[in-house]
């Protein structure tokens, strides 16, 4: 008996200080794309509130511009809830077994990436790439990540060097300097997920030679060691956003549509495909 009340008082006391501390919450934006961290800080303020009320939990919320510093402090799990727009580097944790998705969203389900040329590129199929040179965003952004996916389903070659058995890669640093390099020809494709650049381009004659499957970007993942009720409340939490008016605010506000429930299937199939 004296064994069991000990174990009692155990848990009342873990959940007690659980609910004292902080919550935890990073946020991820991409790296291709332009945003201070005052905006980025002020976009996610109100949605913040939310969540820390539905935990019961003030939320401590930590920018985490770059991804290796994302990885290293999702490794050992200092995090207890992030917002991960890049899908290889969320991805990667959901595998490893360190978090799961609890929402993802709304709009951001199916993220494309476009292979764009020009009007008078005699290109038609990916096997036209071999030997010419595509332009990508960021290495380390989920777009390239995902043009390496389809190359590697492809079977087809590439480096950052010419040869005429391969597709030769090179980099910028964001997504809108893509047509930059195609009306100048330093590259004879290049490849974008932003919806914008794509109509742009094909507006003005530009073709698109290839379109990926989709993956699902803007990731809300929690931490396994997060208790159960509380990744529940969370998720609840998220994905009612719409139906009170605080939510719908901060949803206009964080500039997103709402969140939905992730679908297991489709994040294996993405899991795999991406090579994480």
């Amino acid at each position: 008996m004296l064994r069991a009340l000990s174990f009692g008082l155990c848990i009342l006391f873990a959940a007690q200080a659980c609910a004292q501390s902080e919550l935890v919450f990073a946020v991820t934006e991409g790296v291709t794309y332009q945003a201070t961290p005052k905006e980025i800080r002020d976009r996610f303020a109100p949605l913040a509130d939310i969540l820390g009320k539905a935990v019961g939990r003030k939320v401590k919320t930590v920018l985490v511009p770059a991804y290796n510093d994302l990885r290293a402090g999702l490794a050992k799990q200092e995090y207890d809830l992030a917002f991960v727009h890049p899908a290889h580097v969320a991805m990667a944790e959901v595998k490893a077994g360190r978090y799961r998705a609890i929402a993802w969203t709304s709009g951001y389900t199916d993220y494309t990436v476009s292979l764009l040329t020009t009007k008078a590129a005699p290109l038609r199929s990916l096997e036209d790439l071999k030997g010419r040179t595509m332009v990508t965003p960021d290495p380390d952004s989920i777009t390239a990540v995902m043009v390496r996916a389809v190359l590697r389903t492809e079977k087809i070659p590439a480096g950052d060097r010419k040869d005429a058995a391969a597709v030769r890669i090179v980099t910028t640093r964001y997504q809108d300097a893509v047509p930059f390099y195609l009306d100048n020809e330093f590259a004879q494709a290049g490849a974008t997920a932003a919806n914008a650049v794509v109509k742009a381009w094909t507006d003005k004659g530009g073709k698109v030679l290839y379109r990926s499957r989709p993956v699902p970007i803007k990731q809300f993942i929690a931490s396994t060691k997060l208790p159960p009720d509380q990744q529940q409340k969370l998720r609840d939490a998220l994905l009612g956003l719409r139906d009170s008016k605080p939510g719908r605010d901060a949803l206009e506000i964080v500039g997103y549509k709402g969140f939905v429930a992730p679908d297991a299937d489709f994040e294996s199939s993405t899991i795999a495909w991406l090579g994480l």
